[in-house]
């Protein structure tokens, strides 16, 4: 994804120059923080119960981090779906091209010469880990060498277990990887992967009979499985890597700080709890799923407490999207949860329920405690973020969705709007932008999901009359509309031309966020 850096010159505009004023560094004496960022996945906005009254789930460890650090009401991810969210968070890059991996598919979706979040950290002297789900894509090799590239199960059946992965997380800025290639228990490679080999690979197909029934169980394919490999315990198989990894490094590098980041299986579909949770809510087995997501992150932080490096620790929490079409369907009906909520759409919509998600964030005494934030946010900003707390200079031709938001968890900026517009894509590689309250979408429906459709994956029951059926995009009010109910495209004309401008000009040039000064 090479950007031609003269058109952007010319593309940017004066507000970019502006935006650039508020990207400061903290003091260079400062002590660099240990940086942990836990990635849920398919976690609703209305699934925690600090930003839902009404959530039938209990989340007492996310409820506790946010008091103790500070909770964002309109935080979003770069994309309504897994794969192109993860690229972004580890690009700041918005994923302007598409790719889901399943099994053994790939390649990375990140260019080899690319500057990560990981290997930014690692230049400025960071131990860097991942642990749980990649799903950003990796080669696999088969008997005579040729890389595969293959979803499915055909693919998986070719992997030559004995060669060396590429285009992993160790070649991606990770020092150490201990996960797997895409959705743990969903697809069809069911074996760990540590750093760029599997120890232990598969022998045999999966054998569906043996797992729980129920209607979050379905969600899984009948691919090759590890003798090591079961999948009621991958979370907590995740959580015991992070913690010995944490661990270790406190115990061998305790003068040099670390990058973990923590990528859930947890709450995708599959909902498989491990023993230890099934029937502990009173909101059915992905009710419980959530439960082990939340005690996770609880263990986590147990972690840093008890080797003393808890405040000295940058924590952040967030998701991939919206909570999952057939999950929202069946926790709305059996349990009257509404996992979206107040939100319209889930998973892979455009609408918000697709995109806003919990984000929390706690830094001992530099993000303020119990404190809530409105500022429009993405997790593309991390990168320029840490970035800040390090000191580190990034080139024009990376992280080019990235703002800075140093100053917002610092509590320096309330008020106006750090982020000028934000841009939103889904699968479909269709796009929204966010300009203050105004919304655009560059499309009809949903952008995602089936609105005409019946069934387990049909969102039909959900659907809303269209106020301007005719028209070719929307456009929406969020202050006075948050549910994005009264489409006003052709009401404010001039406001949707602005907006379609704007979101042109940024998938043209390939950059939403400012030109940065680099160093002579």
């Amino acid at each position: 994804m090479t950007r031609i850096l003269s058109i952007l010159c010319i593309t940017v505009g004066a507000w970019m120059c502006a935006a650039q004023a508020t990207a400061e560094p903290l003091d260079a004496s400062d002590e660099k923080p240990n940086v942990l960022f836990i990635l849920a996945d398919d976690l609703g906005y209305g699934d925690v119960a600090c930003y839902n009254p009404q959530s039938k789930n209990p989340t007492p460890n996310l409820d506790r981090l946010a008091r103790q650090g500070m909770r964002f009401t309109d935080a979003h991810s770069p994309s309504t779906a897994c794969t192109p969210t993860r690229y972004s968070l580890m690009t700041g890059d918005m994923p302007y091209r598409g790719g889901v991996f399943t099994g053994a598919g790939g390649p990375s979706l990140i260019d080899e010469d690319r500057l990560t979040l990981p290997q930014m950290l690692r230049d400025a002297g960071y131990a860097t880990a991942c642990v749980g789900k990649w799903h950003i894509g990796m080669t696999f090799y088969d008997n005579e060498g040729n890389p595969i590239n293959q979803n499915g199960p055909a693919g998986v059946k070719r992997v030559d277990y004995s060669r060396k992965i590429t285009g992993g997380p160790t070649d991606r800025g990770f020092d150490y990887f201990f996960g797997t290639a895409c959705c743990p228990t969903t697809d069809w490679l069911y074996a760990y992967i540590e750093n760029d080999r599997i120890p232990t690979p598969p022998t045999h197909l999966l054998d569906k009979s043996t797992l729980p029934k129920h209607p979050y169980s379905s969600d899984n394919r009948r691919g090759m499985i590890a003798p090591d490999f079961d999948l009621e315990e991958v979370d907590l198989v995740f959580l015991e890597k992070s913690r010995q990894f944490i661990r270790d490094h406190v115990t061998k590098n305790s003068g040099k700080p670390f990058f973990l980041f923590h990528s859930m299986q947890a709450v995708h579909l599959p909902s498989f709890p491990a023993d230890r949770f099934k029937g502990k809510t009173q909101a059915g087995p992905h009710g419980d799923f959530i439960l082990e997501m939340d005690w996770i992150v609880g263990e986590l932080m147990k972690t840093l407490d008890e080797l003393g490096i808890a405040d000295n620790t940058l924590v952040m929490f967030g998701s991939d999207n919206g909570p999952e079409l057939p999950t929202v369907i069946a926790m709305r009906r059996d349990h009257r949860h509404d996992g979206a909520r107040p939100w319209r759409g889930m998973k892979r919509d455009n609408w918000e329920g697709g995109h806003r998600i919990p984000f929390l964030a706690r830094w001992s005494g530099k993000v303020p405690a119990d404190s809530v934030c409105d500022q429009t946010v993405s997790l593309t900003d991390v990168m320029a973020t840490c970035a800040a707390i390090v000191g580190a200079d990034l080139p024009n031709d990376a992280a080019e969705d990235s703002y800075n938001i140093l100053p917002v968890l610092l509590g320096e900026i309330r008020g106006s709007q750090l982020r000028p517009y934000t841009v939103q894509h889904t699968y479909k590689n269709v796009h929204s932008i966010r300009r203050d309250q105004w919304k655009y979408l560059d499309h009809k429906g949903s952008g995602g999901n089936d609105y005409t459709k019946e069934g387990r994956w049909g969102a039909k029951p959900f659907a809303l009359p269209e106020k301007a059926p005719d028209a070719p995009g929307q456009l929406y009010n969020l202050h006075t509309d948050p549910g994005e109910t009264d489409n006003l495209y052709f009401k404010y004309p001039q406001i949707v031309k602005e907006l379609k401008a704007e979101l042109d000009r940024f998938r043209q040039t390939g950059r939403s966020a400012p030109l940065r000064e680099t160093p002579e």
